[in-house]
């Protein structure tokens, strides 16, 4: 977002403009930081022969946004039957899908074959079932490396007591498996977390998946999941994403040298696409002052942006309606009736009623984790292309919210007494 002769710009379209014309509040996403998000991470391996980037969708899953990275070239990672359809949708060709589901059933996982899709399981009884059930179907098998990372406890998978991944030490067993069903595995894969900013810590786990890699002899690919950091602040801290492509693209290439040929690098993005390119725009409905504090309340909450509340998550807050007002101190709250804060001691421009606020980073998890909480309609979408903003999901409406209710008293006047 930048400001230009006084008015805030998303990509190139008046923040206050798309307001005007979509309403709030509103999720805004700028096409170009996508497009520039991706470019970065495949020139930062660009020494890998084989580089597949796998958009994880689960990050913001609208079909225009699928298929920016389509268009680009990217793969995707799905982790629902309708993820993979919503990649289908999007055009994504079934093997340039990746379903990676955690605690599915089989015949979930069983849908996805039928589909046409790369199939990754993180469970020794479900691949053994997988095996009998589909013993022609080749299959990539998620490790735990038991490395932690992860900037909050519920995005850190990859440490020892984590349900997801089939655990390191228990490699030997899988191995007996595949050999008794005589399974074609095709590619492992590892995810330890998000808000990854220690390149050493990320090696760390490519060394003990690279070292699992060297007992199957089949393999086409290794994906080495992602959760690389963005910064949330100015001069935040985020992940050297050049650094780590220098160092894990030479020790990638020195791997496929001793295992005798080129196999595939997979990583599986969403953050670090999508978190940038979008911020969410709403507006003030009241300040209050009290004796102790000075309340910015909006016309939103927990149940469209609940990062803040869930992780505790930090996004910077801009007034876009007085970029030139005298600077004080605010909470920002939202209207859900219990504790509902965006941020805390907030340093904006002067706040008055009806003006506008843009919370930044709002690409990942933020629509994709929205509610009718409060029995309240979730928020349109609009997307900024080449400098032109793009209704991309209306607002819901009160007929969408009650379209899945049936109504027990029509039910009864239309039986018969």
């Amino acid at each position: 977002m930048t400001l230009q002769e006084g008015r805030y710009q998303i990509g190139g379209a008046d923040a206050l403009e798309i307001v005007e014309r979509f309403g709030a509040p509103v999720y805004v996403y700028d096409a170009a930081t996508m497009k520039r998000q991706y470019k970065r991470m495949t020139s930062a391996f660009s020494k890998v022969k084989r580089l597949r980037i796998n958009f994880a969708c689960k990050a913001l899953t609208n079909l225009n946004v699928l298929r920016v990275f389509r268009e680009l070239g990217s793969g995707l990672d799905t982790v629902s039957i309708q993820e993979v359809e919503m990649g289908l949708l999007a055009g994504f060709e079934p093997h340039d899908i990746l379903f990676t589901p955690n605690c599915v059933s089989l015949d979930e996982i069983s849908q996805a074959v039928a589909k046409g899709v790369r199939i990754n399981i993180d469970n020794i009884e479900i691949l053994e079932q997988f095996g009998d059930r589909h013993p022609e179907v080749p299959v990539c098998i998620r490790i735990n490396p038991h490395i932690m990372a992860g900037g909050n406890s519920k995005i850190s998978v990859g440490h020892i007591d984590s349900k997801f991944g089939i655990s390191i030490h228990q490699v030997p067993h899988v191995l007996k498996v595949v050999e008794a069903m005589n399974l074609k595995i095709e590619g492992l894969h590892m995810h330890t977390g998000s808000d990854i900013y220690d390149a050493q810590v990320f090696l760390r786990a490519v060394e003990i998946l690279l070292s699992a890699a060297a007992d199957f002899p089949d393999l086409d690919y290794l994906d080495f999941g992602s959760g690389f950091k963005v910064p949330y602040k100015e001069g935040g801290i985020a992940t050297d994403i050049e650094d780590l492509g220098e160092q894990l693209g030479d020790r990638f290439n020195e791997f496929c040298g001793e295992y005798g040929r080129d196999l595939e690098l997979m990583f599986e993005p969403g953050k670090f696409l999508v978190s940038e390119a979008g911020y969410f725009l709403v507006k003030t409905n009241v300040v209050k002052t009290t004796t102790a504090s000075v309340f910015a309340g909006v016309d939103s909450g927990l149940n469209h942006l609940i990062r803040p509340m869930f992780y505790e998550a930090y996004h910077h807050i801009t007034n876009l309606s007085n970029p030139g007002g005298k600077t004080r101190i605010y909470n920002v709250v939202g209207y859900i009736c219990e504790t509902d804060t965006f941020g805390i001691n907030r340093q904006l421009s002067e706040v008055r009623e009806g003006d506008i606020l843009a919370m930044a980073n709002a690409g990942a998890y933020s629509f994709m984790m929205a509610s009718n909480y409060n029995s309240r309609f979730r928020p349109a979408e609009v997307m900024v292309i080449d400098g032109e903003a793009h209704l991309i999901r209306r607002r819901e409406t009160m007929e969408d919210l009650l379209g899945t209710q049936v109504d027990l008293n029509v039910l009864k006047e239309s039986v018969p007494a």
